[in-house]
């Protein structure tokens, strides 16, 4: 069970749709949908009636609103009683995690030397671009740092939110010099061509579906030409990829500034020859703009002249 299943639920049982409760959560109509039936399948029992437009509860439906509603309302009563109060002029920022290992040290020793007295609080990944977005439309974190790309949209209202591109990264696809591929050792160097020319099924370590990473990669495979590929591990973070990857385990896609090293040293290969293999992607700055403060505020002007001195 999670907190934000019934915060889904009682958006959709407050609008009578899918679509604008999933506007109202700032999450995708599928994610939406998805939760709503993880939801029922931990209750075991249908709550929404799929058969009308517009969107109504089921008599299950019904009895479980105003206990979901109390659940939500004690859960925040519960934690505003709990929470520390936060220490004045700190900065609190949440951000994924392999953005927390290789752009952010610098970048915020920058913003250190620009704002004297600069005090920051980093936020732990919570596993994903959307559970980041929450910390920051609850008010848990001042700023977001994130990848982004045009294949993965965010759909917020840029109303209530806005954002600097402050960097950029690519995510390649790279592997050991050597793999076994179908029982075979063979080149790391141009796997993914050779792949596909020769219908090779390559062993694959995966992000999953759920993170931003595995969104942007399904899309970047549907438009390009089809690889066998057998997944024989799944990873969120990609630092962790990157360690079976460097023994062999298998060929993954990581940010070139996470393994700009291992390239050098020539414990990873780059494992296609071609560009079009490689995702482009921005690194951004979100903040919600209800949420400001006059130190947010310097520390949100100061990044902004800094991407301003870089193009210049």
């Amino acid at each position: 069970m999670e907190l934000k299943w019934l915060e889904d639920f009682v958006a959709i049982a407050e609008t009578f749709s899918f679509s604008r409760a999933a506007e109202i959560r700032h999450v995708t109509q599928p994610a939406l949908s998805r939760r709503i039936r993880q939801l029922e399948t931990w209750l075991e029992a249908v709550l929404i009636s799929r058969a009308t437009i517009p969107a109504e509860l089921t008599p299950a439906g019904e009895n479980f609103l105003p206990v979901a509603r109390e659940v939500i309302r004690t859960f925040y009563a519960s934690r505003e009683m709990l929470r520390p109060v936060a220490e004045h002029g700190m900065i609190r920022l949440a951000a994924l995690h392999t953005l927390t290992v290789t752009f952010f040290p610098a970048w915020l020793q920058a913003l250190a030397t620009a704002i004297p007295g600069l005090r920051t609080s980093l936020i732990p990944d919570r596993g994903g671009i959307e559970a980041n977005l929450t910390a920051l439309t609850d008010g848990e974190a001042d700023f977001f740092l994130t990848y982004a790309h045009s294949d993965v949209p965010f759909h917020l209202n840029r109303e209530r939110f806005d954002f600097l591109t402050i960097g950029h990264d690519r995510v390649i696809p790279v592997s050991a010099p050597e793999l076994q591929v179908q029982g075979k050792w063979v080149a790391g160097s141009g796997l993914l061509e050779r792949a596909v020319e020769e219908r090779l099924t390559v062993p694959y370590l995966s992000y999953g579906l759920s993170s931003f990473f595995g969104v942007a990669l399904q899309r970047l495979f549907a438009a390009r030409p089809a690889f066998r590929r057998l997944t024989v591990h799944e990873n969120t973070i990609s630092a962790g990829l990157k360690t079976l990857a460097v023994t062999g385990a298998g060929l993954c896609w990581l940010p070139e500034s996470l393994v700009e090293h291992e390239l050098r040293a020539g414990v990873l290969v780059l494992a296609a020859e071609a560009d079009h293999w490689t995702l482009d992607l921005e690194i951004r700055l979100y903040r919600a703009v209800e949420n400001r403060s006059p130190t947010t505020d310097i520390f949100w002007e100061n990044a902004r002249a800094m991407v301003a001195d870089a193009i210049t």
